[in-house]
């Protein structure tokens, strides 16, 4: 890939990556402000807008940071194994794209059909609201974190990439590695036990 290819794969990518950690954060506050008013019709328009935000910007967003992150994996130098921050980002990437669209086809879909409906003082509507922010949350510490990996870049190369480069000694992987998975481990297992214990997810038709 040319240096100017390279440029512009790069631009897309931190555009698309920023813009979908704004969006998130519009969402949050979005979800917030539903559950403090006291109007139908207001709150029926929030969720409107929540929708069509995840839907028509989220969404796409997402789809757009993680192709664009592969294909400056791939086709610079930095590979897609050779280095540590570069896996986990980009599982972290997937993990919240996939949990994304989980997220948006279900709770807050239905959000926005009980909304519409007038149900807005329901339990149904008042526990999906706590998924949103739940989910919104763990999803801007998600992302920042992979937002650090890509400034940071800790760990230095893969047992995959030392193989290009014989001199280095191979280690084990860096304690602060294994720290930073189980800590995205820990994230993970929250998400999964929201979605488990019947909250949100198990209420949709």
């Amino acid at each position: 890939m040319s240096p100017m290819n390279r440029k512009l794969l790069l631009s897309c990518h931190i555009a698309t990556s920023v813009s979908w950690i704004g969006a998130v954060f519009c969402f949050l506050v979005l979800t917030i402000a539903a559950g403090r008013s006291s109007s139908s019709e207001a709150v029926n328009g929030i969720y409107s807008a929540i929708n069509l935000i995840g839907l028509y910007v989220i969404v796409p967003l997402s789809l757009g940071a993680l192709v664009t992150g592969l294909f400056q994996a791939l086709f610079t130098p930095w590979g897609l194994f050779r280095h540590y921050w570069v896996f986990i980002k980009f599982v972290l990437t997937v993990f919240a794209t996939l949990a994304l669209l989980l997220h948006q086809f279900t709770a807050v879909s239905r959000a926005a059909e009980i909304a519409a409906l007038g149900e807005w003082q329901s339990v149904e509507l008042g526990q999906l609201r706590v998924q949103l922010i739940a989910d919104s949350g763990l999803a801007i510490l998600v992302l920042m974190a992979a937002l650090l990996l890509s400034i940071f870049k800790p760990w230095g190369l893969t047992k995959y990439g030392l193989k290009d480069r014989p001199e280095q000694e191979k280690s084990a992987s860096p304690l602060g590695l294994k720290i930073f998975v189980a800590a995205i481990g820990l994230l993970v297992l929250v998400f999964v036990v929201l979605h488990l214990t019947g909250r949100g997810l198990g209420h949709v038709h």
